[in-house]
């Protein structure tokens, strides 16, 4: 009987290993949005498939360092947003101290993130880094740069501080995505010279003849017009803590394609969570890589779980 009973135990066990879901603790799963577009359309699909697993996903949007203290402090549990090479400074520190973990895997690859000019002024001869101080009047001395704190910001500051590209004595106007869109395109109206923080994936690309400048290699934005691979950070421990959330982190696999889909609707009002959802309504061939070895919350199959609450 005991004999019996020992084997039975050790079957159980082992079913419930191969479906061992998260502790309680991990229901609530934080993300953290710098105010991307792109990051919120990541988060919106990320947040959709955890609600179809049982799970109660928040966003705290903040700029990009009080996002890493957040990480490190374990407020945060995860950001899909970190681009590298650009926010590499800012994260380096972190993650040499061991506070703070970036996954293995890129969750996107092709992304660029450099300056960038309207078409309009390309075709005037502003093509280069070194062109923009042979604009300096007709540009009134300003490059555009988005939310204060954001990596491309300080790295446009930092080549006003070091007269890299001649640039010294221009000003960067801080304001945000949205704000810095409206003024590109303000400007596009009487086709007025400006200078703007551009990036891909985003709509800007489609909606707006826009150029990147070439010739930035040197510059913090990196080579092959900012060339960019994105990763997702999450606190050294929540791997040990969160193993199911932290399998399906590892799993998401996007393009710009999708991004770029999904942020369409973001651009046009939509909330990124409803955005996602009607994405991955019309594409559920993508879960099927997202999910794999992932469960719901209460160790059920995740793939049949978010599956249905989208229908």
């Amino acid at each position: 009987m005991k004999l019996k009973l020992a084997v039975i135990t050790a079957a159980t066990l082992c079913t419930q290993m191969v479906f061992a879901a998260d502790p309680a603790s991990c229901k609530a799963v934080r993300f953290a949005d710098v105010g991307w577009s792109d990051i919120a359309a990541t988060t919106g699909l990320a947040s959709v498939v955890l609600e179809g697993l049982g799970y109660k996903p928040t966003v705290t949007i903040a700029s990009v360092p009080i996002t890493f203290a957040g990480i490190k402090s374990k407020q945060i549990d995860a950001f899909l947003g970190y681009w590298n090479p650009t926010m590499t400074p800012i994260i380096e520190p972190f993650v040499k101290a061991g506070q703070i973990k970036v996954l293995d895997t890129p969750n996107l690859v092709g992304a660029k993130y450099t300056l960038a000019v309207p078409a309009y002024l390309y075709d005037k001869g502003l093509k280069t880094f070194a062109d923009i101080a042979k604009f300096k009047t007709e540009l009134d001395g300003k490059i555009h740069g988005i939310e204060p704190g954001n990596d491309g910001n300080l790295i446009i500051q930092g080549m006003l501080d070091k007269n890299e590209f001649g640039l010294k004595g221009f000003k960067m106007v801080e304001s945000s995505e949205a704000g810095m869109l409206a003024e590109v395109q303000r400007a596009g109206r009487s086709s007025k010279p400006i200078v703007f923080l551009g990036w891909e994936p985003h709509p800007m690309n489609v909606q707006m003849k826009m150029k990147y400048l070439e010739g930035g290699d040197t510059s913090g934005f990196g080579p092959n017009y900012g060339e960019s691979k994105v990763f997702t950070a999450i606190p050294p421990s929540y791997e040990t803590r969160c193993p199911n959330v932290a399998t399906l982190l590892k799993n998401l696999q996007f393009t710009t394609t999708i991004e770029n889909m999904v942020m369409v609707d973001i651009i046009n009002k939509a909330k990124p969570n409803d955005a996602a959802r009607t994405y991955l309504k019309k594409n559920p061939g993508v879960l099927e890589g997202w999910l794999k070895g992932v469960t719901t919350l209460d160790g059920k199959d995740g793939l049949a779980a978010v599956t249905a609450s989208l229908k």
